[in-house]
């Protein structure tokens, strides 16, 4: 009788231990398994037809996580990003700081692309708005806190959009753009800002005009492709209208201002807090 029952006791001492033993490593697994969290923001292809010319363009859709409607900002590359790939936008200025910040990056931004050989005037610069609005619409876009901002040939462009649409935008930060030829190469005399060519003063008709948007201009010191003049000049011409204006201006910054103006902390909570 008692080996009977040291049997019966070993017995259920062994099914005791694997019961504890499966919940330890069931215990594991849990612990083991990654913490879920809000996704990260994403990029997203579109395209769109305006003036009967097909074009595509990449938006930056923050987390789902962040509330709605979402503040916007239009940005405008350069000469090397032209082209029609839909793809050569994303990878420089703006592009890189949003993508190592996805997870919180708090804004929809959108990256329409210019076509080789043109600048962001005419019908270029339609499509770049339309851009916008389509963006706008789809993810639930905040346009009373859009905001536009461009890098050289997209800093020339910052001002002519806003020219051409002056109620649209609630802040500007233009970088390494200007408003006249920058003076610098022959090759760079199709750069300028086609509404105030004509003006005698153009920075002074520029500034005239733009004198009730919030801007942020960014340049280089050291810049031999966009003279920082050109900055100097409208910043100038805006802070003598009244303006609310601020220059930054890297001393040891060539033509490529564009990644130390993103990465200038203070342009962010600035930015986001104007409201047409």
């Amino acid at each position: 009788m008692s080996n009977v029952s040291h049997s019966s006791a070993r017995r259920r001492l062994l099914r005791g231990l694997a019961l504890a033993g499966g919940a330890a490593v069931l215990s594991g697994c849990v612990s083991a398994l990654p913490a879920s969290g809000p996704a990260p923001g994403r990029f997203v292809r579109r395209e769109l037809t305006s003036n009967g010319r097909r074009y595509a363009y990449q938006v930056f859709v923050p987390s789902a996580q962040l509330p709605r409607p979402l503040p916007a900002v239009l940005f405008l590359h350069g000469s090397g990003e032209r082209g029609d790939d839909g793809e050569k936008q994303i990878h420089a200025g703006l592009g890189p700081y949003v993508r190592a910040h996805a997870a919180d990056f708090p804004a929809l931004v959108v990256f329409p692309q210019s076509p080789e050989g043109e600048s962001w005037e005419g019908d270029t610069a339609m499509m770049a708005l339309a851009t916008l609005d389509a963006a706008t619409a789809e993810f639930d876009g905040d346009r009373s806190r859009t905001s536009l901002t461009g890098m050289s040939r997209g800093g020339y462009g910052t001002w002519s959009l806003a020219l051409r649409e002056p109620t649209r935008f609630a802040a500007l930060v233009p970088v390494c753009g200007g408003i006249t030829p920058p003076g610098s190469r022959p090759d760079l005399e199709d750069l300028f800002v086609e509404s105030t060519r004509a003006a005698g003063d153009p920075f002074a008709e520029a500034a005239r005009r733009l004198r009730d948007i919030p801007v942020w201009i960014f340049h280089g010191a050291l810049d031999d492709v966009v003279l920082p003049e050109q900055s100097r000049r409208m910043h100038v011409a805006l802070r003598d209208v009244g303006a609310d204006v601020r220059y930054t201006e890297f001393p040891d910054a060539n033509h490529n201002s564009w990644d130390a103006t993103y990465r200038t902390e203070a342009l962010w909570p600035w930015l986001f807090a104007q409201k047409r």
